[in-house]
């Protein structure tokens, strides 16, 4: 297999494992609005996610520094096309992570409540955004020969690329909340496991219009549906089975299959991708394939020894941070952080 196929798939699992473990980051920044009643509350849940989102987010820096390294085409021109709504992005990701930190630094409601508004709205535009640029690229995207896009308004939002952007809130959401099932106890817990189950329904039916509009609207069915069709069915058994898990509060398994069909619906982004890195609306010739998108061979050869030597150290350390914050948050105001 190329180094190039290697360094894209590499890519697709970042940004799967980014949207799996900040996924639920972004719920339980929702779910300050939605689910908590008082200012304790709200600082608890706060805290569900206080040792790792910020951890959660440096998922995100490398597969966007893996794709400035490995796919340096790939990276100029989706950047260059995407320019304001990753403007828009990276603001949302540093008031979130400054709200985190200054909610309690002055004794004032009006304080409190603004960056409560911050936390929110930094919570929401993240995945509804991440849910369209991702659509939009199997969707395809006005690229010329020379690899430069001219995307207009319509380009980025349509129905189906709302549809996405809602459905990643939505199952983001769901995530969100029974990852405070799993680390709250009591009566927060018990009304963040009704929350997910009242919201079960609607997002499943974005789930499954988001698959229609994907068969509808893109070629991805007519290129892999091999592949995806097989994948999209399981996703839509396993959101099935949350179901079950979910009336008889299964907690772990619930987490467990809000997750796996997150990676399953990200996976299939790139499955429907390749052999591309982007889709041109203009003419498929104007694709841009990942052997035109890529560094040199020298370049990837050198990154892959880098990344085989460097990932399972980080993989070990997520892994042992999580390990060390695994325990119930009670409410103890003095154990509190945020």
């Amino acid at each position: 297999m190329p180094l190039s196929d290697i360094w894209f798939i590499l890519i697709g699992v970042l940004f799967t494992g980014f949207i799996f473990l900040e996924g639920f980051d972004f719920g339980v920044g929702m779910s300050t609005k939605f689910l908590a009643r008082n200012d304790l509350e709200k600082r608890v849940v706060m805290n569900t996610i206080g040792p790792v989102w910020d951890a959660n987010e440096v998922w995100l820096i490398t597969a966007g520094g893996a794709m400035f390294a490995a796919f340096p085409h790939w990276y100029a021109t989706a950047f260059s096309g995407f320019y304001l709504p990753f403007v828009v992005l990276l603001l949302a990701f540093i008031i979130r992570g400054v709200a985190f930190e200054f909610r309690n630094k002055v004794d004032s409601e009006a304080w409190v409540k603004t960056w409560d508004w911050a936390v929110f709205i930094g919570s929401i535009l993240p995945p509804f955004l991440f849910g369209v640029f991702f659509t939009s690229l199997i969707r395809g995207l006005p690229i010329d020969r020379d690899m430069n896009m001219y995307a207009s308004f319509t380009d980025f939002v349509n129905v189906y690329t709302v549809i996405g952007g809602v459905t990643f809130v939505l199952l983001s959401y769901l995530h969100g909340l029974l990852f405070i099932g799993l680390k709250t106890v009591d009566e927060l817990r018990e009304r963040a496991n009704t929350a997910a189950r009242k919201v079960y329904a609607l997002t499943g039916v974005f789930l499954v219009l988001f698959i229609i509009f994907t068969y509808l609207d893109t070629d991805a069915f007519t290129d892999h549906g091999a592949i995806l069709i097989p994948l999209y069915s399981l996703a839509v058994i396993l959101y099935g089975l949350l179901f079950f898990f979910l009336k008889t509060k299964r907690e772990g398994l619930s987490f467990t299959m809000t997750g796996l069909v997150l990676i399953i619906v990200m996976a299939n982004f790139f499955i429907a991708l390749f052999p591309n890195v982007m889709i041109s609306s203009m003419d498929p010739a104007f694709n841009m394939s990942i052997a035109e998108a890529a560094s040199g061979e020298y370049s990837l050869k050198i990154m892959t020894i880098v990344a085989f030597t460097m990932v399972p150290i980080v993989l070990a350390y997520t892994i042992w941070s999580y390990y060390v914050f695994r325990k119930r948050l009670t409410g103890d105001k003095e154990h509190l952080e945020y």
